[in-house]
């Protein structure tokens, strides 16, 4: 092992951790670039430095026991329309399922999704928020009220319709209003 630093060591170190998939501990890094575990550290202090100064949107992250890139927190923003811009993915069964449910019963209420489908929906809520596809229509004006949720024109768009009454017609598919309804309040109930 050197003992002496070596000045490609910051970007040797970079390399290592550009290529690698998962953190890379101060241990593998020292024994693959052949110097101590302080020489690791001080190069990783002077990337860090480096990064900062010059104003870069990713920087070194001390993470699960190891060194790896990481977007800065104040690049979320971007990422998010970055990730949006992409040619859309494909709605998992989740989404579509939880879209069907809103296009058919709205507006309707987190709770009342959540007890149709049997799960948690707040993020897929929020998914179809971000695409576009749902927005939030209208509060419950009872304390705490419940937000409802309805589909958006970019939903219409989508599907190529010219209004919710386009639908195919799916009765007997579904619970009824009052079955939605029965389910939120026992969901309160439970909270008692």
């Amino acid at each position: 092992m050197t003992t002496s630093p070596r000045s490609s060591l910051p970007k040797e170190l970079e390399a290592v951790m550009m290529v690698s998939s998962d953190p890379i501990s101060g241990e593998r890094a020292a024994s693959i670039l052949g110097v101590t575990i302080e020489e690791i550290r001080e190069a990783v202090v002077a990337l860090s430095d480096f990064y900062d100064r010059s104003d870069r949107g990713f920087h070194v992250q001390v993470v699960a026991g190891g060194y790896r890139f990481a977007a800065r927190p104040e690049m979320s923003d971007v990422l998010e329309r970055f990730a949006l811009s992409e040619t859309p993915p494909r709605l998992s069964s989740a989404l579509l399922e939880t879209l069907a449910i809103i296009a058919y019963r709205q507006p309707i209420s987190k709770a009342q999704i959540s007890a149709i489908r049997g799960v948690n929906s707040d993020h897929v809520i929020k998914m179809l928020t971000l695409r576009g596809y749902i927005e939030a229509s209208a509060r419950d004006s009872r304390a705490g009220g419940a937000r409802y949720y309805r589909t958006t024109q970019a939903f219409l768009e989508k599907l190529g319709i010219f209004s919710i009454s386009d639908l195919p017609k799916v009765e007997g598919f579904l619970p009824g209003p009052e079955v939605a309804e029965a389910l939120e309040a026992s969901l309160f109930d439970g909270d008692h």
